[in-house]
């Protein structure tokens, strides 16, 4: 039976789009066919226990290709008959590769999410990344925009790059959700409401919404700013907030686990977050799994123009896709969908059956155990 070694950064209960691709890829896997060897994270016994395959933790709060790591991966795969490994980011584990190889592991595939993108671009980075290319049998890549960035870096191994995609669990995000609780909870009550699930850091453009909230109460009186995530960013916002007088419009949740967030989309009436393209293209959306979240769950979403972001919209059909860092492109989308309610239905049923269509975890997986077989 031929058995896979997940080696990765990025995994539960840390959170965030990577964790959430690997994990639920990972639980598709038939029992005893897979292990994963991950970094060290708070309560992690916890969480490994009620997984259905065995997870090694390292001692370090970060996975990196060092000689004693290398040398555990190598170990484990031999000692659990692992024929096969998936590196769930590429950058910089994948430089495992030629060691795992000469251990006898047949296929290995190496997946990029975007910050690969700033590694293309940077001489040493660029180099490294070359030699994953050339390590690894397939380096997948989520778009047309991460696949253009990075197959200059892979040289030669850019002809042995495959598409490899997050999906929605549409059973889990779906309209009928009750986002009641939500509103109850944070003083919402039946207010028009723009909701932003994202790290609060400056790329995802939560101060676009915020510099643009009060054009849209201009058109929609008492709308409010739903921010949902934590990050570096949140004293800025909240001090933009300040500057503005928008501090009974602009609601900040906080961070909230994945399985939670259901609600929240079924507790807005718009979904918006405009990033942008930042540090001279080295910061850039390599897709935005939550922009297909909210197709899933019915709603109509304004997306920035930033890398592959416009990969997760129809615009035009399921939503915009608008300059991140214009403010007035921004209110102008928001104003015409939260005062046009059949507008806004009807782009949200497109997003559900697109995202239904196209963007199923049970798809992707199928994908990748194409990939591991070779």
């Amino acid at each position: 039976m031929s058995r896979t070694l997940v080696v990765t950064n990025d995994f539960p209960p840390r959170q965030g789009g990577i964790e959430n691709f690997v994990h639920a890829l990972a639980t598709r896997f038939p029992p005893g066919q897979l292990i994963v060897y991950t970094s060290a994270t708070p309560g992690a016994a916890e969480y490994d226990a009620r997984l259905p395959f065995q997870v090694v933790r390292d001692r370090s709060r970060v996975l990196l290709p060092t000689p004693r790591m290398t040398r555990r991966a190598v170990e484990l795969a031999r000692a659990h008959g692992c024929d096969r490994v998936w590196f769930g980011a590429a950058a910089p584990l994948g430089l495992m590769a030629p060691a795992l190889r000469r251990a006898g592991v047949a296929r290995l595939v190496a997946t990029t999410h975007g910050h690969e993108v700033w590694w293309a671009r940077v001489p040493g980075a660029r180099w490294a990344l070359r030699r994953i290319g050339a390590g690894v049998d397939v380096v997948t890549y989520l778009g047309e925009y991460t696949r253009s960035a990075i197959a200059p870096a892979l040289g030669l191994a850019a002809a042995r790059m495959a598409r490899l995609v997050p999906g929605v669990d549409a059973s889990v995000f779906r309209p009928d959700v009750d986002g009641t609780p939500v509103r109850e909870r944070y003083g919402l009550a039946d207010r028009p409401v723009i909701l932003c699930v994202s790290r609060l850091v400056a790329r995802k453009g939560q101060d676009t919404l915020i510099r643009a909230l009060p054009l849209v109460r201009e058109a929609v009186p008492g709308a409010v700013l739903l921010l949902v995530g934590k990050g570096p960013y949140e004293k800025t916002l909240r001090r933009l907030v300040a500057r503005l007088g928008l501090a009974d419009s602009v609601v900040f949740a906080g961070g909230q686990p994945h399985g939670a967030l259901p609600p929240f989309y079924a507790a807005a009436d718009v979904f918006a977050m405009p990033c942008r393209t930042r540090r001279l293209g080295l910061e850039v959306e390599a897709l935005g799994i939550v922009y297909l979240e909210a197709s899933a769950a019915g709603r109509p979403v304004v997306a920035g123009d930033s890398g592959g972001a416009p990969d997760a919209v129809r615009d035009g059909e399921t939503g915009y896709v608008v300059d991140g860092r214009c403010v007035a492109e921004v209110a102008d989308r928001l104003v015409e969908l939260l005062t046009d309610p059949e507008k806004a239905r009807v782009m949200g049923e497109k997003g559900r059956a697109w995202v239904q269509a196209e963007w199923s975890w049970d798809r992707s997986y199928e994908q990748l155990r194409a990939l591991l077989a070779g």
